[in-house]
């Protein structure tokens, strides 16, 4: 099979992933394996390229938005069967039995693994995982629009939860990518008023489409104090800027998996009883939730496709803050694996 091989950690623009010629996985017990279609291009595969997270495995393929069609099963496989399409998540495997993982906390757990990190991922013809963490798909989407779902949606959606924002109130999101191009969507179905804060006006022109009441920069003044704010853009600073404009009693969401350092604040930004949480990983509910919301809206996802061996480029753009929505990286999806 072809596939991205990351070797060694490099800037992107060095190109560090390498088409590859591998041996199709083979699916092991209760693991069913997967025809990629489509996977979506995330910051995170980005981080762990350029190696801003600490590598547990070398060589590793990337990718965490998959979207395919079942070729193989495993033996015990009953969930699912050959010709299913799937959708395979950043969160591969958890232990089930630690205290995270028995109180719906999964996403904590201290021995979970997760798809192109520790396991390979998505940026390959074939990818295996086991069938109780892969998930099945709302109809209407396109595989190349549903694989921004598995995680930029995904995570977005807990983000949101995360801010503790209700329906009606005055949402902020800072940074406008492939998360919150999704986390919009759900905010304005929720009734929220939202205001984005955005360096691009091409992002800020997107987020009005989908219904932003407001945009401007992170240092302008919105029409109104909020109630939550989501950080999508990995930028501590961000962190000052949304608590100068949120109201008392508010909750800044952090949703990247690493940030630059947050500046020294003042006492009085944080005072009345304002709250900053960070969003770590996302459990399979909410994966559940939002696929089914995702399906109901309908949630537009706006996708720039790539093939398979343009990664690097795409992943550039992407470090560049310049796609409209999300990158996804699309193969062919008439190739076959030998039986071995």
């Amino acid at each position: 099979m072809k596939a991205m091989c990351l070797s060694k950690a490099q800037p992107i623009e060095q190109n560090p992933l390498e088409l590859s010629d591998l041996p199709a996985p083979i699916p092991g017990p209760d693991e069913v394996r997967l025809r990629v279609e489509a996977c979506g291009v995330c910051r995170t595969d980005l981080h762990i390229i350029e190696g801003d997270l600490p590598l547990p495995k070398l060589p590793l393929i990337p990718g965490h938005q998959v979207i395919g069609i079942v070729d193989r099963v495993g033996e015990g496989v009953t969930r699912f069967r050959i010709g299913d399409r799937l959708g395979i998540p950043w969160l591969f495997s958890t232990c089930g039995q630690c205290d995270f993982c028995q109180q719906d906390q999964e996403n904590l757990c201290d021995v979970a693994r997760f798809t192109g990190y520790h396991l390979n991922g998505g940026y390959a013809e074939f990818v295996v995982a086991p069938e109780s963490f892969v998930h099945a798909l709302p109809e209407g989407f396109s595989p190349a629009q549903a694989a921004p779902l598995l995680c930029a949606g995904v995570i977005g959606f807990r983000a949101l939860r995360q801010s503790k924002i209700r329906p009606g109130e005055r949402l902020g999101l800072y940074g406008f990518g492939g998360s919150a191009h999704i986390a919009i969507q759900v905010a304005v179905h929720w009734g929220c008023e939202v205001f984005v804060f955005t360096r691009s006006e091409g992002h800020r022109a997107l987020a009005r489409e989908l219904g932003a009441h407001w945009t401007g920069r992170a240092e302008d003044d919105p029409p109104g104090r909020l109630d939550s704010a989501v950080i999508f853009a990995p930028v501590g600073r961000l962190v000052l800027e949304a608590l100068r404009v949120l109201g008392k009693g508010g909750t800044i969401a952090l949703a990247g998996i690493t940030m630059t350092p947050i500046p020294e604040l003042d006492y009085g930004l944080l005072y009345q009883e304002r709250s900053i949480v960070s969003v770590a990983n996302t459990t399979r509910q909410d994966a559940l939730d939002l696929l089914q919301l995702a399906a109901g809206l309908p949630i537009r996802t706006e996708v720039q496709t790539f093939p398979l061996e343009q990664a690097n480029h795409a992943l550039q753009l992407l470090k560049k803050s310049q796609f409209r929505g999300a990158g996804v990286l699309t193969t062919d999806s008439t190739s076959t694996a030998p039986d071995l």
